[in-house]
């Protein structure tokens, strides 16, 4: 009797749970793409390649020797270059107007541009614009009644929301998949490529040739750009990554109106805080952007931020990860106004930023000015030589001579490496000489963790350091 009643109520529950899967499983995916996919697009581009040549036998390069040995000069030896057409492929979408969206990747140096519509309509493409730093640009056709995806809000996106992609897989044009969103914010870049952009994690099965395409919610708004796959193999692994819409139309309303994407810029050096330094620095846990350096007259040196501060909130967004910084900063406009929490000393304060613009090249960052035997580190310093030309301009601080191996300094403090400040719980101690260095060690006890202000080949860097 007992059997016959929990069997019941077994199949009761697995009847249930059924229905409430079956529920939680989206089923208008196939109304979604009929709606959808005639604004969907794949790209062919086409750009010329050169390609070197050496002389060979079937197949196989013939060593230098062997040429020398039938008198072919050096300089004859290596047969001119010889161009040839290189073909990608990938996806997008039409946004508006006969403005087409894709990946910067899929069309980089393309001479040619094919763009066909699921009705086999097809257009070669301008390409309007560019932006390596979102990995995205805008392309341009000449079409009468050209149909135009609706635009979502990625910021209402939840982790665990159902998306759907479509796109050309290894050329398997106007494919579907489907799956969920996996995380939100994730940094990653691939060769410069991509690091202003807070991409959105699915476990959307995608591969080659779907770059450039939407991802769509169940409402059918596109939410997102497939951009880039996580992968060992080159073919999917359960890792997508997509570009926000947000991000991405204002990428293309900057690159349509003014032909180029201007962002904010705050002129700094920064890294994540990890335990040791949280507890050095005075923070109960390790969070927000740890800032190692400022460029002197830009945004953060004009809003009083110092080497050593963490930002934990910019514009109202909570600042995790050293990663979110610029994801945050750049999406605002240049000569704009916003407001930062700060930790220093162990104490949040609050600063006004007035955002410069960030320059077209990362690398004219100019370090500002500084600010006005040790075995317990397991290094040595001396005192810098201003008698000698090559330490002239070398701000006040010490140089670490030497650094012993397996000591608590291996691996975070190098030779040549100039100590300006010395940072525990909060407190600071600069550092002009060894004297003061002496000092400044002299305070601690075995076990406290100490933050040390170190310029590297002209950056400045914050390391942690436990005392032994």
């Amino acid at each position: 009797m007992h059997t016959h009643f929990y069997k019941k109520l077994a199949l009761i529950f697995i009847f249930a749970v059924g229905i409430k899967l079956s529920a939680a499983l989206p089923g208008n995916i196939s109304i979604l793409v009929d709606k959808s996919a005639p604004a969907v697009v794949n790209i062919t581009a086409k750009k010329d390649v050169s390609q070197g040549q050496s002389y060979s036998l079937r197949g196989l390069p013939i060593p230098d020797e062997m040429l020398e040995r039938f008198g072919i000069p050096r300089e004859f030896r290596d047969i001119p270059q010889q161009k040839r057409e290189a073909v990608s492929y990938g996806s997008g979408f039409i946004l508006k107007d006969n403005y087409i969206m894709t990946n910067f990747h899929v069309v980089e140096d393309a001479g040619e541009v094919i763009v066909s519509l699921s009705d086999r309509r097809e257009f070669k493409a301008e390409i309007i614009g560019v932006d390596r730093l979102s990995d995205l640009a805008v392309l341009k056709v000449s079409g009468d009644n050209l149909p135009t995806v609706k635009v979502g809000d990625s910021d209402d996106l939840n982790v665990g929301d159902w998306v759907v992609a479509i796109g050309s897989p290894f050329s398997f044009d106007f494919s579907v998949t489907a799956g969920i969103v996996s995380a939100k914010g994730r940094s990653i870049q691939n060769q410069n490529i991509g690091n202003y952009v807070p991409f959105l994690q699915t476990d959307v099965a995608i591969n080659p040739g779907n770059s450039g395409g939407p991802l769509f919610n169940l409402s059918g708004q596109v939410v997102g750009i497939n951009s880039q796959i996580y992968s060992r193999s080159g073919g999917y692994q359960g890792l997508a990554f997509a570009i926000p819409i947000n991000v991405a139309v204002d990428v293309a309303d900057q690159i349509i109106t003014n032909g180029k994407v201007s962002r904010g810029y705050l002129g700094v050096r920064m890294s994540e805080v990890d335990s040791d330094l949280a507890e050095a620095l005075g923070m109960k846990k390790p969070y927000g952007a740890l800032i190692n350096d400022i460029e002197d007259g830009e945004s953060a040196d004009n809003a009083g931020l110092l080497p050593g501060d963490v930002i934990i909130e910019f514009d109202k967004k909570e600042i995790k990860f050293s990663s979110d910084l610029p994801h945050v900063v750049g999406q605002i406009r240049p000569n704009s106004t916003a407001k930062g929490k700060i930790i220093r000393d162990g104490k949040q304060i609050e600063l006004l930023f007035v955002l410069g613009e960030l320059p077209s090249n990362e690398e004219e960052f100019i370090p500002a000015k500084s600010q006005s035997s040790t075995e317990p580190l397991g290094l040595k310093v001396a005192d810098i030589d201003r008698d000698n030309p090559s330490m002239s301009n070398i701000p006040d601080g010490v140089i670490v001579s030497r650094v012993n191996s397996y000591s608590p300094a291996s691996g975070e403090l190098f030779r040549g490496d100039v100590i300006t400040m010395i940072q525990h719980k909060g407190k600071k101690h600069e550092v002009t000489s060894v004297e003061s260095f002496n000092s400044a060690i002299d305070m601690f006890s075995s076990g406290d963790k100490i933050a040390i202000h170190l310029i590297r080949s002209g950056n400045r860097l914050i390391r942690s350091i436990t005392l032994n």
